[in-house]
């Protein structure tokens, strides 16, 4: 996993010329550890650190009905400024597309960057938007019934990519 995300921070650096005007998104839960861990890395090469922020899509999800009554809703802490920014949201697993849908309806709430790149982990396959990532650290054939599950230090005390065939939802 260090050196995907070696991989990933030196190719968001290259993508948007630097840190300056640089915002890392991580979308909650890992994104948010994998968008801090990539700033750490943004830092020690650029000698600036680009501004961060965490964002929770729940709100917006087009399957709220299904969630129920309350759902739970965790922190959305954006820099508070984003016009004419670069946003780069990061994200464990890309799968439908449906959250990375969700992230850019909640984006327009709160400005309107110059640009939006999108970073993930893993992508899974399995679109049912036309959704692609920019940054991939590794690609992953899994099929319906099939779960990728990421861990990470921070939370669960073990950095891990596992793939899980045939999981239960």
């Amino acid at each position: 996993m260090a050196r995907a995300l070696q991989r990933m921070a030196s190719e968001i650096v290259e993508r948007c010329f630097g840190a300056d005007g640089l915002v890392l998104v991580g979308i909650q839960r890992r994104g948010v550890e994998l968008a801090e861990r990539i700033a750490r890395l943004v830092a020690q090469t650029e000698g600036q650190p680009p501004l961060l922020g965490k964002l929770d899509i729940t709100l917006y999800r087009d399957d709220l009905q299904a969630i129920g009554p309350r759902p739970v809703v965790a922190e959305t802490r954006l820099p508070p400024n984003l016009d004419g920014k670069t946003v780069v949201i990061i994200d464990d697993v890309l799968y439908t597309g449906r959250t990375v849908r969700a992230a850019l309806d909640e984006f327009a709430d709160f400005g309107r960057p110059k640009r939006i790149l999108l970073c993930v982990l893993v992508d899974r396959g399995g679109r049912e938007l036309p959704i692609q990532a920019d940054i991939v650290g590794t690609t992953v054939t899994a099929g319906p019934a099939d779960r990728v599950d990421v861990s990470v230090m921070e939370l669960d005390r073990v950095d891990a990519v596992d793939l899980v065939r045939g999981a239960p939802a």
